[in-house]
């Protein structure tokens, strides 16, 4: 079930707007324990939700966006006894990241001062941001130092932000298939997203909730994201089965091919799921995320340094076959890692579904979440 934090003070973002207050949705799974030292802070992908496991058919505030495809945890095969994140051990959170869609203060929330959507004047959002709206949500659970802050694609954005500005507050660190910084692939990829949605007739600049919303452009972005996260020859297989519309096209083009047709498809299902505002909040987050300028660090060494005092165990996973965040990427923050002297294990997950392995194939990441969380379990806390 879906619960509400509410932070009632003025919150100061980095790109130096705040916000008079905010909420955040959350769920939890397992029970803390009575020293408040074994929870884990999961952090979901780009367009993920607080439901990270479990069933949940509604999120009071979500209207008609809490569609079916949400009603299943996006990562139930990992959470639960005697899964990777094991709720017999752990107690496991998941919050859906400030400027969300899911029940968290975001560009369709209500503006205090206006009484309206918040729309174009909702602020710029950062990944430091979205993290430091966290670790209040921490606070207010009376958790300071967590056993594990985990995150897949953006979510391992967050993650490592959270080791670097945190670090007396973390112990293991485990990002998938995410990476350091932001490539220049990355952000071309992310900027064809941006002006996807800025182009749609009916995105006014971020204000179109009294109209139709700009389901075009959120549909032609989400069809530019999913060929990155989905390998080709898999886009290819699950093109088969796709059941192409007869006379289904656009103005002029007539669509010939299953793969138009499923591509489509996964445009036009993710509009009735996820507001474009949100989109482009989290896109701008991504694009512009640069750890070391977020920490306020001089360099790499100086940044990880408070990781290596801390004891901090990372572990790394790349999936060979990942066409958004690149192998080459987790090489970069795992060297990056080594030369801080920081305790890092990296794991290479051979895959044949791209990106989205990590939602699909629990039996190549168990193994080695489990074993390390155990070992950081049962290790003596640094002195």
């Amino acid at each position: 079930m879906t619960r509400f934090f509410h932070h009632p003070h003025t919150f100061p973002l980095r790109s130096g707007e705040s916000l008079p207050a905010f909420t955040l949705a959350y769920e939890t799974w397992g029970h803390l324990n009575p020293e408040a030292s074994n929870a884990i802070l999961l952090f979901h992908a780009l367009s993920g939700s607080q439901h990270a496991a479990g069933f949940n058919p509604a999120v009071p505030g979500t209207a008609e966006r809490w569609s079916e495809d949400l009603h299943l945890g996006w990562w139930s095969d990992f959470i639960g006894p005697g899964k990777a994140l094991d709720t017999d051990k752990y107690c496991v959170i998941c919050a859906n990241y400030l400027g969300g869609c899911y029940g968290s203060t975001g560009p369709a929330s209500e503006n205090p001062a206006t009484a309206q959507p918040w729309g174009s004047s909702f602020p710029h959002l950062s990944v430091s941001d979205i993290v430091a709206s966290q670790m209040l949500l921490l606070d207010h659970l009376g958790i300071h130092t967590l056993q594990a802050a985990v995150g897949p694609s953006v979510g391992g954005l967050c993650a490592l932000a959270l080791a670097t500005q945190y670090p007396d507050r973390v112990r293991v660190v485990a990002p998938i298939a995410s990476g350091g910084t932001t490539t220049v692939l990355n952000r071309l990829f992310l900027f064809e997203q941006i002006l996807a949605i800025e182009n749609d007739p009916n995105f006014n600049a971020g204000d179109y909730y009294r109209g139709a919303p700009p389901t075009y452009g959120l549909a032609l972005a989400r069809m530019i994201s999913h060929k990155s996260f989905v390998h080709l020859d898999e886009i290819e297989s699950r093109a088969r089965g796709e059941v192409k519309q007869p006379g289904e096209g656009l103005a002029w083009y007539r669509l010939r091919g299953r793969i138009e047709s499923y591509m489509l498809h996964q445009g036009k299902k993710f509009v009735s799921r996820f507001d474009a505002n949100t989109y482009l909040r989290i896109c701008e987050a991504w694009s512009t995320f640069d750890p070391v300028e977020e920490a306020g660090a001089a360099s790499w060494t100086q940044l990880l340094e408070p990781c290596r005092r801390h004891h901090h165990h990372f572990l790394v996973f790349s999936i060979d076959s990942d066409f958004c965040f690149y192998p080459e990427e987790q090489s970069a923050l795992v060297r990056h890692l080594r030369e801080a002297q920081c305790q890092v294990m990296h794991i290479t997950v051979h895959s044949l579904k791209g990106h989205d392995s990590f939602l699909l194939e629990p039996l190549l990441y168990t193994p080695h979440l489990a074993y390390t969380l155990e070992a950081a379990r049962l290790a003596p806390l640094p002195s």
